[in-house]
């Protein structure tokens, strides 16, 4: 099942009021005390943080005193606001939206070990592959109730639904959605690439237009070209391919142009700047599945803080992705190799060890 567009904000009086508060909202549903600590709690004030005095509720960094009272008025605020004329959803699936929410999904699962989140990042993959994703590669922007839309997929769609792939795989140590996130990228090289290695928004073969589309800057998503660029980047160090290599360092050519300039709009471009210029590092995991020292140096790989680093997991002698070829067993135990550009270091076999090798970064001079 795919994540939907969103939920609207009409509701009530006003565009977002479904989801805001007033303070005197807040002593109608909790009473005079506990509104008080609501409204401190959460950041809810005369003037509001909203429209017409009212606030969205926001967690504070720090300050937790009475964790089950908390717990006990939102579970009341909620059961309130359930009450309230819900807003229109918007139930289209959008396939760069998805794309993000896989990677979201599956990476928050492997850090929190919650295998239900992970379960729902490979639903909304199968989907996309199923309903979205044609046998040469091509994707559908949208789909709804299983059927996909007639506008082609954007260059987002492409790029976040690769990076999505890859970064379930990571997580599954399924091997076949680099394959699917490699036919996503050819065509990104085949269709959405000029001579120069510039990216465009749209296909080669899409509508005509006065002007073929083309924006770097991240906004409230990463912009396809620095999504895109990320996307081939990983694939590469999966792969050891030379030629999505040198396209994610052409399309990276963008940011040092834009970055002294707009800082603010090249957030994600910059972070695939910093894991090329680390590497990125490259982790391969072999071992049994069902061997606990497997998914110790897994979820050691998995946390690690280097920057932009890819995670392949597979049994010994697996030959997919190409990351994963040649990497035997140390001394019969499950091992981990930290590699660049395919080269590796001696495998560890103990998670520390690892976490070692995966908590540096680049020389900020290089």
């Amino acid at each position: 099942v795919g994540a939907g567009g969103g939920a609207g904000g009409h509701a009530r009086h006003a565009e977002g009021a479904y989801y805001v508060w007033t303070p005197a909202e807040l002593r109608e549903v909790l009473g005079e005390e506990d509104a008080r600590l609501a409204a401190g709690y959460f950041g809810v004030t005369e003037e509001g943080t909203f429209e017409e005095g009212a606030s969205v509720l926001q967690l504070p960094g720090e300050g937790l005193t009475d964790a089950d009272r908390i717990a006990s008025i939102r579970e009341r605020l909620a059961e309130a606001r359930a009450r309230r004329p819900r807003p229109g959803r918007d139930d289209k699936v959008v396939a760069a939206w998805n794309g993000l929410a896989i990677a979201a999904l599956a990476e928050t699962g492997a850090y929190f070990d919650r295998p239900d989140l992970v379960e729902a990042a490979t639903a909304a993959a199968d989907l996309l592959v199923r309903v979205h994703m044609d046998g040469t590669g091509r994707l559908a922007r949208t789909s709804r109730d299983g059927t996909a839309g007639a506008n082609a997929g954007v260059l987002e769609d492409y790029a976040d639904v690769a990076e999505g792939f890859l970064a379930l795989s990571a997580v599954t140590g399924d091997g076949v959605w680099v394959t699917f996130a490699g036919l996503l990228l050819d065509t990104v090289l085949r269709h959405f690439r000029g001579e120069d290695g510039a990216l465009y928004d749209t296909a080669d073969d899409g509508e005509r237009l006065i002007r073929r589309p083309q924006d770097p800057t991240d906004e409230a998503t990463p912009s396809g070209w620095s999504a895109a660029a990320g996307a081939l980047l990983s694939y590469a160090a999966y792969t050891g391919s030379a030629e999505h290599r040198s396209a994610a360092e052409g399309a990276l050519g963008v940011v040092r142009a834009l970055a002294p300039r707009v800082p603010r709009h090249t957030g994600w471009g910059l972070a695939v700047a910093e894991a090329a210029l680390d590497g990125p590092r490259e982790v391969a995991v072999i071992g049994p599945r069902d061997d606990p020292a497997t998914a110790a140096l897994h979820r050691t790989a998995l946390l690690g803080t280097a920057p932009g680093a890819v995670v392949a997991l597979g049994e010994p002698g697996a030959e997919h992705p190409p990351l994963l070829r040649d990497r035997p067993l140390r001394d019969g135990r499950p091992a981990a190799y930290v590699c660049r550009h395919f080269t590796c270091d001696a495998p560890v076999t103990e998670p520390e060890a690892l976490a070692g090798r995966l908590g540096g970064s680049h020389d900020a001079g290089e």
